[in-house]
């Protein structure tokens, strides 16, 4: 019974015999053959196959919303000025700052400087920025260079500094006598006092 179980499966593995025939040899044994032969030969009946065919591999197709990344890279990009951990003291919060790459600017690129994150102002040509008005305290500074398509090209790290505005009461011990700020204080000398007139009236004794 057994024997005729696994043989059973076997021609179901098989469906590609276009016809399989069984009868008993000599000896009492079943024997299944895809040759007809002439005698006690019968044909089986074979169940349909159940396999399934193998859907077709399909390459996924690289979608269009994310712009591809520029293929051109500089090998350095970096901040001048201020250095990194740089202390400035402005009264009004003014800083100057100096960026550089190489090799330099390409045909249609743009430096863009970022302050706390934020953009400073329009990426442009120039790798020297302006800023005034920053709040004492500690901030941080990169660089960014843009692609004619506004892609990010290079960024420099974070870079600190630490910002220290003077009130005018710490600038006056600084220099006293700075009349651009304050105007004259009595304790400064005048610098364009007129020279006292002589008398030609002699002393009465």
């Amino acid at each position: 019974m057994i024997r005729w179980m696994l043989l059973s499966l076997a021609l179901v593995a098989l469906p590609g015999f276009a016809q399989v025939y069984t009868y008993i040899d000599a000896q009492g044994n079943r024997v299944f053959t895809d040759q007809p032969r002439p005698g006690n030969a019968k044909k089986v009946q074979l169940p349909p196959g159940n396999r399934m065919p193998t859907p077709p591999v399909t390459a996924p197709v690289p979608t269009s919303d994310e712009p591809p990344r520029p293929i051109f890279h500089y090998e350095m990009l970096r901040l001048l000025i201020p250095e990194p951990d740089a202390t400035i003291r402005s009264t009004a919060g003014e800083l100057i700052v100096t960026a550089t790459s190489e090799p330099g600017l390409k045909k249609g690129h743009r430096y863009r400087l970022l302050l706390d994150g934020q953009p400073t102002g329009e990426p442009g040509p120039s790798p020297v920025f302006s800023l005034s008005n920053i709040d004492r305290g500690t901030h941080h500074l990169a660089v960014e260079i843009l692609d004619e398509q506004d892609r990010i090209v290079e960024r420099t790290a974070n870079q600190p500094f630490h910002m220290q505005r003077m009130s005018l009461a710490q600038k006056r011990r600084v220099k006293p006598c700075a009349m651009a700020d304050y105007g004259q204080r009595p304790e400064c000398p005048l610098a364009d006092k007129p020279e006292e007139e002589k008398s030609s009236i002699l002393p009465f004794f």
